[in-house]
């Protein structure tokens, strides 16, 4: 009940409007959070003073400054897309090479593009299938409260995408093989079983990064690109690919994690307030 007094009294009512007034919204929700609440402060200033050792407090402080910035953003930028218009959309994010999908489609074949929890990557899957030949597949988990995974399902799924709970992926492969389709994956969480993963050293750090999408890949023969997303104004993003890996199954183990997560760190290096810093990361440690 609560979650539905929730969507339809605050979330939805804020999602129409315009984001040049929710904007205002999102600084003041910057100021609460940063100089009174502080939520995850304490996660995001011990992630960032161990991804750049070679950073001083103050450096440090403004870059979570400015990741909260983005943040609070964000979360007015993902509810705005309740009720963005398709027009309003592809404005927002535009896809600069999808010539590089379409030859992959002309050649017959499905791809897997790895992302980053990197800017505004919401708005990237929902307006990706508007601007490619195949069909998009997005990988989530499933939510608790069954009204918010509904509605947060519909929204995602407005302009084609189709989703995919994470334990039916190697099921929605099998079913859809003859179905040409672009497969979106989140690599850079910290993986549910560490055992599982591959071990690689990630901003400074001994990581774990989910080797799925690898597997599936090699499984399937599907090309591997790489989802680069990036800030060009407030709201205003640029999605483009880069290619990791054609051959999957000639690959070496373990070759095209290394190649995507060394790409995205990259980008956190460059723009490092624009990547996920409230995510407990690095909490598995290597047995």
């Amino acid at each position: 009940m609560m979650s539905r007094i929730l969507f339809y009294l605050i979330i939805k009512p804020i999602s129409l409007l315009p984001l040049s007034l929710t904007y205002y919204f999102s600084d003041f929700l910057f100021y609460l959070n940063f100089y009174l609440i502080g939520y995850r402060k304490k996660v995001v200033l011990e992630n960032l003073t161990n991804a750049f050792p070679e950073k001083n407090e103050q450096e440090i402080n403004q870059i979570a400054r400015a990741f909260f910035q983005h943040f609070c953003d964000l979360i007015v930028e993902s509810i705005r897309v309740f009720s963005m218009p398709e027009k309003e959309l592809l404005q927002r994010c535009k896809l600069k090479n999808p010539e590089l999908l379409e030859a992959y489609y002309q050649n017959g074949k499905s791809v897997i593009i790895i992302a980053g929890h990197y800017n505004n990557w919401e708005l990237a899957a929902t307006a990706c299938d508007l601007q490619i030949p195949h069909q998009t597949i997005g990988i989530y988990k499933p939510l608790r409260d069954a009204f918010f995974n509904r509605k947060l399902q519909e929204s995602r799924m407005r302009f084609g995408l189709q989703l995919w709970p994470k334990k039916m992926v190697k099921q929605g492969f099998d079913e859809n093989k003859n179905e040409l389709t672009a497969t979106l994956f989140g690599a850079d969480q910290s993986p549910p079983n560490p055992k599982k993963a591959y071990w690689m050293t990630f901003l400074n750090q001994d990581t774990a990064v989910m080797f799925g999408s690898e597997k599936l890949a090699k499984t399937y023969e599907m090309p591997v690109v790489f989802g680069r997303i990036i800030k060009l104004k407030r709201g205003f993003y640029q999605f483009e690919f880069e290619p990791v890996e054609d051959h999957p199954r000639k690959a070496e183990h373990g070759s095209i994690t290394e190649k995507h997560t060394r790409i995205l760190e990259k980008e956190i290096i460059k723009n490092p307030q624009y990547w996920l810093w409230t995510h407990r990361r690095w909490k598995h440690k290597r047995s």
